[in-house]
């Protein structure tokens, strides 16, 4: 894997004006030096490898075939799907917070350490499905209820995160440094998604005992992610918003240093943004797009394991293919992101996934279909996919003008937690409304639903010949 000498990092410093403050504000340090830059992303590449483990057995796949095996209705697969979005609304609250803390870390500890101890509730839940105390239909409320309370504390510090890490990541080298890190976590799924496929399809006490085995390994694994950021540089919000505003991050340079003295007041901070055209352009690019993706996103992985009847270890070696995929096109997508952009690649990327759903059409489980159809299916969804969500992300992060970064991103770092709210909205929206045209309506099905989603990821993709970045 491609590394990226960090050695010519410039150090990031933070000017502080004369003022009184207690001196709990000012800490921590106010200097990033090189070495901690350097560190700090390491550690956070670390964070991402644990956390792509831990998330293997909480969505995905393995959760899935979960509530295949306890007969789950379609609607609990849409409402599976559209609980991680929903909750989202909630992080403008949770950045609202966050700012008014003093330890992004500590922070972070609160809100995803939570999250994560509390799937050790859905390992004794098995436990007593095995022992004959909790039924099939107890064992799905209980995940549909943990996934809930999950996602509503990772959404409360989702946006606290983004902003730690746009401080510690030098703008001129987060095209290449994500391609890295997101590379790195595709490399773990490519390499465990199987394994932890193969441990749960032949494990001797049945697959939802395999499942709950594996997913007590996995839960370990996420504690260890959490145990990842302590090495990275914290940054005290106080600090931000309080004795320098929110710093802004140079071009070229990397240096942090103060835009303004003034703090905003949070009807400034968002009347600043709802007057940017271009911000909101990209909220109603990311929101219709979510909404068109979701609509038919989480029932590839229902149409495999019902519909085609296909075993758990099939899937889960073409999830790996995929992860493969994205693992190799990372690279070379945050490269060419560096050179010409993000949203070139959105529009010409978009094109390809509007059109993967349709590629679902006359797939079935005999050979030609198990050894090359899928494959070859899963392949271009996790390249095009590496591009869609690298860019996304870094669209997020630059989205805003440099002159106006003191507002953007001040308290309670607005702009994020507004796009993941909006888009969390339209990718429930869609995920809610699949799973009742495909329980309620004759509309050709999960095979109708996909043409559906396909038409509708190609209008989502206008607003961006309309957006500047």
């Amino acid at each position: 894997m491609t590394s990226v000498n960090f050695e010519t990092t410039a150090t990031v410093t933070l000017e502080i004006p004369q003022i009184t403050s207690p001196p709990s504000i000012l800490s921590p340090s106010p200097r990033i030096t090189k070495n901690e830059i350097r560190t700090s992303l390491k550690a956070s590449t670390l964070d991402a490898v644990f956390a792509a483990v831990f998330s293997l057995t909480t969505g995905g796949i393995l959760l899935s075939n979960f509530l295949v095996e306890l007969d789950a209705s379609p609607v609990v697969f849409g409402m599976l799907s559209s609980i991680p979005m929903v909750v989202n609304l909630i992080q403008p609250l949770g950045a609202y917070i966050s700012e008014r803390t003093t330890s992004r870390f500590q922070y972070s500890l609160q809100t995803h350490g939570l999250g994560r101890v509390l799937w050790l509730i859905l390992v004794l839940g098995i436990a007593g499905w095995k022992w004959g105390g909790v039924t099939s239909h107890q064992l799905v409320v209980l995940t549909l209820s943990i996934v809930l309370f999950s996602h509503l504390l990772g959404g409360l510090g989702s946006a606290s995160w983004l902003s730690w890490l746009a401080m510690i990541v030098p703008r001129k080298l987060r095209g290449r440094y994500f391609g890295i890190r997101n590379s790195a976590a595709s490399l773990t799924n490519l390499l465990c998604l199987p394994l932890a496929g193969l441990a749960v399809s032949h494990w001797q006490g049945g697959t939802l005992q395999g499942y709950g085995v594996v997913l007590f390994l996995c839960i370990i694994f996420g504690i260890v992610s959490l145990g990842c950021q302590y090495f990275k540089a914290d940054v005290n919000p106080q600090l931000q918003n309080t004795v320098c505003n929110y710093p802004v991050q140079d071009e070229f340079s990397g240096e942090l240093i103060c835009s303004s003295n003034t703090i905003p007041s949070q009807n400034q901070l968002l009347s600043s943004i709802w007057k940017n055209t271009n911000f909101l352009i990209f909220l109603l690019y990311f929101s219709f797009w979510m909404f068109a993706v979701n609509l038919s996103a989480p029932f590839f992985t229902l149409y495999m394991l019902d519909t085609l009847n296909l075993d758990i270890s099939w899937v889960s070696l073409y999830s790996s293919l995929q992860a493969g995929a994205n693992l190799l096109m990372l690279m070379l997508w945050g490269k060419l992101a560096d050179k010409i952009g993000n949203r070139p690649i959105l529009l010409f990327v978009g094109i390809l996934v509007a059109v993967t759903p349709l590629l679902w059409f006359g797939i079935s489980n005999n050979h030609l279909g198990l050894w090359l159809w899928l494959p070859l299916l899963h392949i271009l969804t996790g390249g095009t996919w590496a591009a869609i969500d690298l860019c996304t992300n870094n669209m997020q992060l630059g989205i805003v003008p440099i002159k106006n970064q003191s507002i953007y991103f001040a308290m309670p770092t607005a702009s994020a937690a507004i796009a993941a709210a909006m888009a969390g909205a339209g990718g429930a929206l869609g995920t809610t409304l699949g799973s009742l045209l495909v329980q309620f309506t004759n509309c050709g099905g999960l095979l109708g639903l996909f043409a559906l989603s396909g038409l509708l990821r190609l209008v989502a993709l206008v607003p961006l010949i309309f957006l500047q970045e």
